[in-house]
């Protein structure tokens, strides 16, 4: 079973937080007894490092650990950092100020804005870099070169941290569906193996003996036909897949257009994924589907139906292509007269809603073809 400390990419960072904490409290601690005859009130600042150590021990324990590293915490740690930063006017005395000696809190402060960047990204630690940085200037009671490169620095530091712990968890995640992905088609191979050996050599056999005793038996054998088509597509088809950002996932376009094939409908996709949002493949699916239906209803039983996807990278095609009679000149518009648009206008309505167009060629004797294009500006990434 996997630690919960390693169910987190970040877990390398929060460990470099907590070291850093340890070693930097050393320093303050180091600081606090270099200037102990300095100070104004020696008392309070051996109080405040005292405070720091504890606060470092309680948040070490707590970022060592994958299951306590909680939101409440890491921004309590920043608050509390800030806060024990604050005392040194009290602490320092006005000689250690124009001598510019350290804060109380020296360079401890940096470890709360690192553990908020590890925790939100990098928008996170350049806030809380900010916010300790504010809290210095008021702590120095000026505004000077030191106090905005300290900063920069700060905010500079919570910007990388940020990126590197967003980047881990994406490729983490990455990885994880990649290896799910794995899984499924070794399982899909394992299925299709099992399938060819039985259903489908059953299905092939009964579609070859419906066809040569003809009548009854080669409706079946087409029946045969089309189940073994589908079947064959179904242990092909990849299955949605959930975003990273927990969203309503994506799913493979070719996929799902390759169940619609048939014997009297050919699909033909690119060679790889075509992932677009799933109610975007939902949408597509079911526009073929409509165009399919129509050629069905008015092309007669003999009429065959082509299906060709596209993915032009900035916009998926897809083309659905019959050899029926095609429609009468003038058919369309009288239809439109008359406020009956039916397949047509429920095809063009489900595109446009998808912020695609849809244009219908046909003339007598030459067929019917729907071209559908869909912008596909939000792509998965596997």
């Amino acid at each position: 079973m996997t630690s919960p400390a390693t169910r987190d990419p970040a877990t390398p960072l929060w460990r470099a937080v907590v070291l850093l904490r340890v070693l930097t409290w050393f320093f303050a601690l180091a600081v606090v007894i270099g200037h102990r005859a300095e100070f104004e009130r020696p008392w309070l600042a051996w109080a405040v490092v005292a405070a720091m150590g504890v606060w470092s021990l309680a948040t070490s324990v707590a970022y060592w650990r994958a299951s306590s590293r909680w939101t409440w915490l890491v921004v309590l740690d920043v608050v509390v950092t800030t806060a024990l930063m604050l005392t040194s006017p009290l602490i320092l005395s006005p000689a250690q100020y124009a001598a510019a000696t350290p804060l109380i809190t020296t360079v401890w402060a940096a470890a709360g804005p690192l553990a908020a960047a590890t925790r939100f990204g990098a928008g996170g630690g350049v806030l809380a870099g900010l916010v300790v940085t504010v809290g210095t200037g008021f702590a120095r009671e000026k505004l000077d070169l030191d106090v905005a490169r300290d900063g920069v620095l700060l905010c500079a530091s919570g910007l990388l941290i940020g990126m590197a712990a967003t980047t881990a968890r994406r490729s983490a995640e990455a990885l994880a569906r990649a290896l799910r992905t794995e899984a499924a088609t070794a399982e899909r191979e394992r299925l299709a193996r099992s399938i060819h050996d039985s259903v489908l050599q059953v299905l092939a056999r009964v579609r070859r003996r419906g066809l040569e005793v003809g009548g009854e038996a080669a409706e079946l054998a087409k029946l045969a036909g089309e189940q073994e088509i589908a079947l064959r597509a179904l242990v092909t088809t990849e299955p949605t897949w959930a975003s990273a950002g927990g969203g309503g996932g994506f799913s493979d376009l070719r996929s799902a257009l390759q169940l619609l094939a048939t014997s009297s409908v050919q699909v033909s996709t690119p060679a790889g994924t075509v992932d677009l949002a799933t109610h975007v493949t939902e949408e597509l699916v079911a526009v073929t589907r409509e165009a399919l239906s129509n050629v069905e209803k008015h092309a007669g039983p003999d009429a065959h139906a082509w299906v060709l996807l596209e993915d032009l990278g900035t916009e998926v095609v897809v083309s659905i292509r019959d050899d029926g009679p095609g429609i009468p000149a003038g058919r369309l518009e009288r239809a439109a007269g008359l406020g009956h648009l039916g397949v047509v206008e429920s095809i063009r309505g489900r595109v446009r809603d998808l912020g695609g167009t849809a244009a219908l060629e046909t003339a007598p004797g030459n067929g019917t073809e729907w071209e559908v294009r869909v912008p596909s500006t939000t792509r998965g990434e596997r």
